[in-house]
């Protein structure tokens, strides 16, 4: 164990990835890193963290601004609950007086997870502490052959164990866990890894039997769900209704055009249908209609009207914008 925690160690050393948040030990823009790209590919995300680092370089800059823009600066990045808990965070941590220091207080923040929580204190405090995240149940499992289903309660006991147990073989823990991350994002890949440039091949189990796909296990598949969702973009004298979106679903708090009625649609033009957009485990499908009228329909509460120009100042759903942008112009 001590000899693979070593050999991750020395690797990340020479080979590991060079990335802006790694050149500080900056609680806030560390923690800004890790909400940024869960679920978000390192690519599409340092653009985000440049942007959010630009306009908000504080925590209490963030703190300080409105949920809507930040929400807008999100935009286009989905699973829009993390932007919503990075605001909440933000200001705890203000009115908390400092940043968390430990991965047990950092837990107490809106959004933060263990492995959020793990990642800040290792990066930012030099905490011995592991991130276990999916690159750890993937390198871990394929170099000692764990066949625990690392969706069960007993796969992610054991996984975190072991990750306990080698972060301790190190006075480095920073470096052992940016390791394990660069080592499953870049050689130990889900598939097709580079096993003949990976530091564990002496040592993976897995690549002795010739079993290595066949790691990590899972016990359970989540099923893909389709979703219909009809819009009617009303346009009315330069204006539209929009409303934003409430808790319990998807994109909360962000605003879409009027839900579509057999009222508002008779008479209106069919812009696009079956517009796709995937999010996890679910697939939406939109229509759009445009109902241009001099007069104002009679709406549900809860929609606000607003100039098409300003359409911009507030937050949407990707989707939204993609149905957008189908529109004739006026």
């Amino acid at each position: 164990m001590k000899e693979e925690t070593i050999a991750i160690v020395d690797w990340y050393r020479s080979h590991g990835r060079d990335l802006p948040w790694r050149h500080t030990h900056d609680p806030y823009a560390i923690w800004l890193s890790e909400i940024i790209l869960q679920q978000t590919r390192i690519a599409q995300g340092l653009a985000y963290w440049e942007r959010f680092m630009t306009r908000w370089p504080r925590v209490e800059d963030l703190a300080a601004a409105t949920e809507d823009e930040v929400l807008r600066e999100w935009q286009g990045l989905g699973y829009y609950s993390r932007a919503r808990h990075l605001h909440e965070a933000a200001r705890q941590i203000v009115a908390l007086g400092h940043f968390p220091d430990t991965c047990q207080k950092l837990r107490k923040l809106s959004g933060v997870g263990d492995y959020t929580a793990a990642a800040v204190a290792s990066f930012a405090f030099g905490e011995s502490v592991a991130a276990v995240d999916g690159n750890f149940y993937r390198v871990l499992s394929r170099c000692f052959a764990i066949d625990t289903p690392i969706d069960s309660v007993v796969g992610k006991k054991q996984f975190r164990e072991l990750a306990d147990k080698m972060v301790k073989c190190t006075d480095a823990s920073a470096d052992f866990n940016s390791g394990v991350m660069d080592l499953g994002a870049t050689v130990c890949t889900p598939s097709m890894p580079a096993c003949e440039g990976c530091p564990l091949r002496e040592y993976c189990r897995a690549r002795k039997t010739g079993s290595v796909e066949q790691y990590p296990v899972k016990s359970k598949k989540t099923a893909v769900k389709t979703r219909r969702l009809l819009y009617v973009y009303v346009r009315c004298q330069g204006y539209t209704a929009i409303r934003r979106r409430g808790a319990g679903d998807i994109w909360q708090g962000l605003w879409e055009p009027v839900e579509a009625t057999e009222s508002l649609t008779h008479g209106a033009q069919l812009i696009v249908h079956d517009v796709r957009h995937v999010l996890t485990h679910r697939i939406l499908l939109a229509d759009l209609w445009l109902l241009d009228t001099e007069e104002r329909p009679a709406l549900p509460d809860g929609y606000i009207w607003v100039r098409e120009e300003e359409l911009g100042h507030y937050a949407l759903p990707r989707l939204v914008e993609k149905l957008f942008g189908s529109l004739p112009e006026h």
